[in-house]
């Protein structure tokens, strides 16, 4: 006899949006969950708490912040890249300075490659001050995520953030 599944999972797992084994792994961590999502135009940062399988937002940070701290208007279409990536990481983290506990990546969907613009944003979180587990051989130095914009733009944006 075959078990059936409720169907909000059936449609959200079909669509997609959730993969419910990883979300029951996270959940049971009773962690802060960094929680890291791309879109068309920008990537957007999160520090979620959850209590009792509701999640709550915490803090918050979007790439298309960075306009307001010094990226140039003529590259805005540029918001989803390393630069963007790892400068989104250390905006969320100096919003979320109080934090002392320890977060966990939680990446959803997206896949984890070696260098890709997730872990820029988690390099970013972790060198704001924000302690975080990660494998560095997974990182790259701040130089090759700076050539991405140019480093002179790259410096200007992140002195702005602090």
């Amino acid at each position: 006899m075959v078990k059936r599944q409720k169907k909000l999972d059936k449609r959200r797992r079909q669509e997609c949006k959730t993969n419910y084994n990883k979300r029951l792994i996270l959940l049971k961590g009773k962690k802060l969950r960094l929680v890291i999502r791309k879109t068309n135009k920008y990537i957007i940062l999160q520090i979620v708490d959850s209590v009792n399988a509701r999640d709550k937002v915490l803090y918050s940070a979007n790439t298309s912040e960075l306009l307001k701290k010094g990226w140039p208007e003529e590259k805005k279409g540029s918001l989803k890249n390393l630069s963007a990536a790892y400068l989104g990481g250390i905006l969320l983290g100096k919003k979320a300075k109080e934090i002392k506990k320890e977060v966990i990546l939680d990446i959803g969907l997206i896949p984890s490659t070696k260098g890709s613009r997730v872990y820029a944003a988690v390099k970013g979180v972790n060198d704001s001050g924000i302690k975080i587990n990660f494998d560095e051989k997974i990182m790259f130095d701040e130089d090759k995520i700076a050539e991405k914009i140019g480093k002179d733009i790259f410096n200007k944006v992140k002195d702005g953030l602090k």
